[in-house]
């Protein structure tokens, strides 16, 4: 899956793939790209950052043409999957969407949601659900998810919990 080149500035166009991360230094990449947006921007603990899951998660990797990474999510299914979102095997769980300060604005937050879509179709998910920073509503509301339920704190942070059928 490659997402198609975004204006970087003016006059600028700027290359990226999105990509699932399937070797150890995508993966190592998609953890830097957390530790640089959740852990040193937004303050987030990094022993809260990082967990069991990711082990068994799908991880999605946007990176420019010259291989800075720009962004990354992950796809919990299964059990993993369930435990977050009330028990239902056929809904899986978009977490960990992080998009680097230099590429927000350029489409890449909306390219890895769609690539984790993908990714549950092909997994024979039903649904996609998600916990949003509440500043972030807006922008899964344009991709198609619903909130639904109390705000609630995750890491100090307001989320809500918002859903997407496939």
């Amino acid at each position: 899956m490659t997402a198609a080149p975004r204006a970087a500035g003016p006059g600028a166009e700027q290359a990226y793939e999105v990509r699932v991360a399937v070797d150890p230094a995508d993966r190592e990449a998609c953890f830097a790209v957390r530790k640089e947006v959740f852990v040193a921007e937004q303050g987030v603990p990094e022993d809260l950052e990082y967990d069991a899951l990711d082990a068994g998660a799908l991880h999605v990797l946007a990176v420019r043409a010259d291989g800075v990474p720009l962004g990354t999510g992950r796809l919990l299914s299964g059990a993993a999957a369930a435990a977050r979102v009330g028990g239902d095997p056929a809904v899986g769980s978009l977490g960990r969407l992080a998009v680097t300060r230099e590429a927000r604005g350029l489409g890449v937050g909306a390219a890895l949601v769609r690539a984790v879509e993908e990714a549950a179709r092909g997994l024979g998910l039903t649904a996609v659900d998600l916990h949003a920073q509440t500043h972030a509503l807006g922008f899964y509301a344009r991709l198609g998810y619903e909130a639904h339920g109390p705000e609630f704190p995750d890491a100090g942070i307001p989320h809500r919990a918002m859903r997407r059928a496939l």
